[in-house]
């Protein structure tokens, strides 16, 4: 007998093709990120703004995410085998955790930067750098907004926390606008205005990133899903014929998809091979379920057992 049980078919393909969707979402937030990101620098540098200069810095360091989360959903749906009998699917959060680290990482490159340009003497940004930021800023905000909803429906944290990149990347986008308008409006001995801003949205990347590292830390450590998934699960399993009750249920995250052990009651009468049967049924419901379950392990348990020992106790 193998040392894994693999995944249905019809489970295989629902997780095939919520990887094939998040991969999709990350080429295209890579093809953005990389005009995008041209566009600034070369705008900032022509037109002497360092805050659009950086912002453009980040765009292009945002290709390097979107590549990040395109190859784990890639490697997460990698069949099982008997070195990874659980399959690869924590590439998947181990890559968001990478992105979290990386937001913390640029923001402070950029705070250093920020400090050092405002030191140094330089001319007033150009006019036209605002309008190129308001672009970017309305193309980055609705890039945000559909990579949250994508990773939100396959539930990918790599890809939420890839969005919140070019949220933090809209969000530099416009401590620069204020920075250059204010510049702009103040004239002489007000350039270092959008280094200023720039420093400013450093922070609160950092502080984004922060919050992003936490929660790819609780797909690492293998956190509980929402109190509605596992309630669901037990329901399912509850409606199976021939359960008598749900002893316990516990379940954790793999790639885009969750692994769950559960104990089922029983009639304690049963012969082995009927426990055996309601068993495999159990986990057949919960695959076929709509639910991103992957494989499910039933244990099962004679019927008022727990009861039992807690009066033997």
């Amino acid at each position: 007998m193998p040392p894994y049980v693999p995944m249905t078919a019809q489970a295989r393909a629902q997780a095939g093709r919520q990887a094939m969707r998040g991969a999709r979402a990350a080429v295209m937030a890579m093809i953005v990120s990389a005009v995008l990101g041209a566009i600034k620098v070369i705008a900032g540098v022509v037109g002497h703004s360092y805050a659009l200069v950086a912002d453009g810095v980040e765009s292009l360091l945002d290709i390097v995410s979107s590549l990040a989360v395109w190859g784990s959903l890639k490697i997460s749906m990698t069949d099982p085998n008997k070195r990874f009998p659980y399959g690869y699917g924590k590439v998947e959060p181990l890559a968001g955790l990478a992105i979290a680290a990386g937001l913390i990482i640029v923001a402070g490159v950029l705070a250093v930067e920020s400090v050092h340009e405002i030191a140094s003497p330089h001319q007033t940004p150009a006019a036209y750098t605002l309008v190129v930021l308001v672009v970017v800023v309305a193309v980055k905000e609705l890039l945000f907004r559909w990579l949250v909803r994508t990773g939100r429906e396959i539930e990918s944290r790599a890809i939420q926390n890839d969005a919140w990149h070019h949220r933090s990347d809209a969000i530099t986008s416009i401590a620069a606008f204020v920075g250059i308008s204010i510049a702009l409006w103040g004239g002489p001995g007000y350039e270092q205005a959008d280094d200023w801003a720039a420093l400013a949205a450093c922070f609160i990347i950092a502080f984004n990133g922060f919050i992003l590292l936490r929660s790819a830390l609780r797909d690492v450590m293998d956190a509980a899903p929402t109190g509605e998934t596992l309630q669901k699960i037990r329901d399912i399993a509850d409606n199976v014929p021939g359960v008598a009750g749900i002893d316990d249920c516990r379940a954790r995250k793999s790639g885009l998809g969750w692994l769950v052990d559960i104990h089922v009651e029983v009639n304690g009468d049963l012969p082995v091979r009927e426990g055996h049967r309601i068993a495999h049924e159990v986990k057949d419901a919960l695959l076929s379920a709509n639910l991103g379950v992957l494989d499910a392990l039933v244990h099962i348990e004679p019927e008022g057992q727990k009861n039992l020992a807690a009066v033997e106790a």
